[in-house]
């Protein structure tokens, strides 16, 4: 891009206080009288080898405290199914979160939720906000009332009407001002609660629909996410109800690789059990708190290197696992969507994150997101 930006250099050394005492209105630390200028960056830079974006990054990393480190991870929900706007601006003025999933509201409340949120948030000195909605074309009419109508995912008959229908959605998510759709379901169909929210019909358009849709919401300088990893289709319950369990081999693997390729920037993990395979078994824990399916097969066999979100911390078939929270992050999760108490989540993580190997674990989140923000323009 032949765009730049102004980037201002804050000074760290008047962040931390001569007794070490953190303030947390100093997210970025003060500013200091140096400017310098550098090439902005673009939603298709985040999974580029790039010097000065890591640089950036690492820049932004090390002024945030340990608090605002962890805050980064949380994304509680605003709207009819999310929590008071009491709550939510509690904690903002706390500096515990770092993005709000708009859950089920109108178009208009959205738009005047998000302004007053971001005007919160900045007179905090807070990182901006990753916004986010279940914009699922099967799901957005009900969810974001007043968008735009369009077809749900079932309905489709060609790749260029998925071309259309994102495009659609993703022009509504622009003008009301959020920037990470949980979407698209790439599971089977057979499933009655994803069936009818995938493209899986025709089990032959589940990845080239599925691409088509993820392409179109990152053109349009939104975070798209493939969804419910490992796969949701060929189970038999519902997850928002209780642990649902995969027995055998993961069938539904085969959709990620081809859409990891080419570029999906987020993947949403749900809470699933695994049974009877050697090597991904998850001890009768969901997916969502499985290191072996989190951090061994999508980070390391798939080489993904986007953010991975967990499914909401508070449905049935993860919120009575002790310590869901930190096992989640543990396992590789970049952010807990939902968790049922948001501020003793972040408890949660600020006492595990000096213990064995989440500090290092909760860092690489941390700069993840703070890249991801950075390549949305947010910072």
């Amino acid at each position: 891009m032949s765009q730049y930006i102004t980037l201002i250099l804050f000074s760290l050394s008047l962040a931390i206080t001569s007794c070490g005492q953190e303030n947390r209105n100093q997210t970025i630390a003060e500013l200091s009288s140096q400017e310098k200028s550098i090439k902005a960056f673009s939603i298709d830079d985040f999974l580029t080898k790039n010097q000065k974006l890591e640089t950036l990054t690492d820049s932004i990393f090390q002024s945030l405290n340990k608090k605002q480190r962890i805050s980064q991870l949380i994304m509680p929900a605003a709207g009819k199914y999310g929590k008071p706007h009491e709550t939510i601006n509690g904690l903002i003025k706390d500096s515990l979160i770092g993005g709000i999933l708009m859950l089920n509201g109108t178009v208009e409340q959205f738009k005047t939720w998000i302004q007053a949120f971001n005007t919160l948030n900045q007179s905090q000195g807070n990182l901006p906000f990753l916004y986010s909605a279940d914009a699922e074309p099967s799901l957005v009419n009900r969810k974001i009332m007043g968008s735009t109508p369009v077809k749900k995912a079932n309905e489709i008959d060609s790749i260029q009407e998925v071309e259309s229908v994102t495009q659609k959605i993703s022009d509504d998510l622009n003008k009301i001002g959020i920037n990470y759709n949980f979407s698209p379901v790439v599971d089977m169909s057979p499933n009655a609660t994803v069936g009818y929210r995938s493209f899986g019909k025709n089990p032959e358009n589940i990845i080239p629909w599925s691409n088509q849709f993820i392409q179109t919401t990152q053109q349009n300088n939104i975070i798209a996410t493939a969804k419910h990893f490992p796969g949701h289709g060929l189970v038999s319950g519902d997850t928002h109800k209780s642990l649902q369990v995969i027995n055998g081999p993961l069938k539904e693997i085969q959709n990620y690789p081809p859409l990891i390729k080419n570029g999906v920037l987020s993947i949403m993990v749900a809470h699933i059990a695994i049974e009877n395979n050697k090597i991904f078994s998850t001890d009768g824990l969901p997916s969502t708190c499985s290191k072996k399916v989190v951090h061994d097969l999508l980070r390391d066999s798939l080489k993904f290197e986007g953010l991975i979100v967990t499914d909401a911390m508070n449905m049935g078939g993860v919120r009575n696992v002790p310590n869901n929270n930190t096992k989640a992050i543990a396992a590789g999760c970049d952010i807990l969507l939902m968790p049922a108490d948001a501020r003793k989540a972040h408890g949660e993580l600020m006492m595990a994150y000096d213990g064995n190997e989440m500090k290092e674990t909760i860092d690489a989140s941390v700069k993840r997101i703070i890249r991801m923000k950075i390549c949305l323009g947010l910072l």
